[in-house]
């Protein structure tokens, strides 16, 4: 896929705000928009916006979908609350004294979660109501090129909706083994990892990805003895090779034990504990471990099951995604159908959803649209984060790219050594001709945060020495960005 569709200046124009009338059963809308996620809502509120007759149709009875509902908001939550109470526990190095080693509420805790669950997602029903945008509640399900109808949980047909367009933004769930099934008690998703309701003495974690070392974290935190288990010879296989060793490194100091070079070959559940079965990736020397609970994090799917995709002769690949057209993002084999989020190929992030969303609904108004595929953010939210954006040393060697690296460590940093926190890195790669930047990756504390300034400097094509001669506040954690940036050209002042 093209790395930019449409102009820069898609925030630059003026947009007209329709006042839009709700709609009765058997109606006609510009756009209908099958699923209530990041992408989903945000592109029926960006197109209402723009004067777009638009409905939002989502079955799950609250918007936000898996992000807001049982994925990126209430795991930030967990992982929150559990690093304080680790930082609460380590307190005594600031001289604070507690008698005795603080403890841990599970309820409560899940009570907090479920809180800041059910606020954001009862927001944007308000946001929905702010700009006119019609919700209807149901599984939606593509009967026509133009129509879109609505069923209630037993099947029952409650709304029919002419269309004009039509925006697919039904995510993505969790993929299973294939010889074990997720009761979500013993052998849990993404899902169940989120809501058990005691800490379990042993947690198998199968998959190094982003969500089983978030969930691993948010749990060996609180008491349990994690592994981990990867089928490769590292962990995040996406992120920098240097990243990806330095943060198994912090994450083993913490306690996590890692099982690399792994697969599961199969499990058996035996009251309330699993057993897995184990070889080597390349097969042979079969073992087996057991834990009070396994979670499966060996990545997620799209979801398109019983979307009516048949009724419009629309295909998906092998790995069920539907396919887009490069630069409109239009379904191919259409005409007015259109696909974004975990749906369609490239990273399942809910910020590249919403972009997506974006792009459509000003296309669908008659404006220019913008996406930059190589300047997507990606953050793990342990502690340290891991954060990057753009190509990292593999990518650019593969690619032949001659390249120079500036690296900062966070223990030269005078605030993350103030605050206690200095483990992990920043690290720039530019261009050894242009000096523009291809690529940074950050592990450390605040790294979501700070990849923010690199991603802006990379959308607008910025070379290392723009970074390093831009003032950064002192004391701050992104002046290790600066000085990762002035090091490209081997000029770091503080290391």
């Amino acid at each position: 896929m093209l790395a930019r569709c449409g102009t820069v200046n898609r925030f630059l124009t003026k947009q007209t705000h329709s006042t839009i009338r709700f709609y009765a059963k058997n109606t006609t809308q510009d756009v209908v928009v099958i699923g209530g996620g990041p992408g989903g809502y945000v592109a029926a509120i960006k197109a209402a916006q723009l004067g777009l007759q638009t409905t939002c149709v989502e079955k799950r009875g609250t918007l936000g979908g898996t992000c807001l509902n049982v994925g990126c908001i209430p795991s930030k939550a967990l992982l929150h609350a559990t690093h304080l109470y680790h930082e609460i526990n380590d307190s005594a190095k600031w001289g604070i004294e507690i008698s005795g080693p603080a403890k841990i509420n599970i309820e409560k805790l899940m009570s907090q979660k479920q809180k800041a669950v059910t606020g954001l997602t009862s927001g944007i029903e308000h946001l929905f109501k702010k700009n006119k945008v019609e919700y209807s509640k149901g599984h939606g399900r593509i009967t026509g090129k133009n129509e879109v109808t609505v069923y209630d949980a037993n099947n029952k047909e409650v709304e029919k909706i002419t269309t004009k367009n039509i925006i697919i933004a039904t995510g993505s769930e969790p993929t299973p083994l294939p010889f074990i099934e997720f009761d979500e008690k013993v052998v849990v998703s993404s899902t169940g990892a989120l809501s058990l309701d005691k800490i379990p003495e042993k947690l198998i974690v199968i998959g190094g990805g982003v969500i089983g070392l978030e969930m691993g974290s948010v749990w060996s935190r609180l008491g349990s003895e994690v592994t981990v288990i990867e089928f490769l010879d590292r962990i995040t296989p996406f992120e920098d090779p240097e990243v990806s060793k330095e943060f198994q490194k912090i994450l083993s100091k913490q306690g996590i034990n890692f099982m690399l070079s792994k697969k599961v070959v199969g499990a058996t559940k035996n009251g309330d504990q699993v057993t897995l079965k184990l070889e080597d990736s390349k097969g042979g020397n079969p073992t087996e471990i057991t834990a009070n609970v396994a979670l499966v994090s060996i990545g997620r799917k799209p979801y398109t099951a019983d979307l009516g995709l048949d009724n419009v002769n629309v295909k998906v690949d092998n790995r069920g995604r539907v396919e887009v057209e490069e630069h409109s993002l239009k379904v191919k084999g259409t005409e007015n159908i259109y696909a974004i989020g975990d749906v369609i190929v490239g990273p399942m992030l809910a910020h590249k959803a919403e972009d997506e969303g974006i792009f459509i609904a000003e296309r669908l108004a008659g404006k220019e649209g913008h996406i930059n595929y190589d300047c997507i953010p990606s953050v793990i939210y342990t502690s340290p984060e891991v954060a990057h954006v753009g190509l990292n040393e593999s990518e650019l060697k593969e690619k032949g790219v001659k390249y120079n690296v500036g690296k900062f460590p966070m223990m030269a940093n005078s605030r993350a050594r103030t605050n206690g926190d200095s483990v992990g890195f920043v690290k720039i790669l530019a261009d050894s001709e242009t000096d523009r930047v291809l690529g940074v990756h950050i592990i450390g504390p605040n790294a979501g945060e700070q990849i923010a300034e690199c991603v802006l400097a990379m959308e607008y094509g910025a070379s290392s020495e723009d970074i390093g001669r831009t003032c950064h506040a002192h004391p701050t954690l992104s002046e290790a960005v600066k000085e990762a940036a002035m090091a490209t050209h081997s000029k770091a002042i503080h290391f």
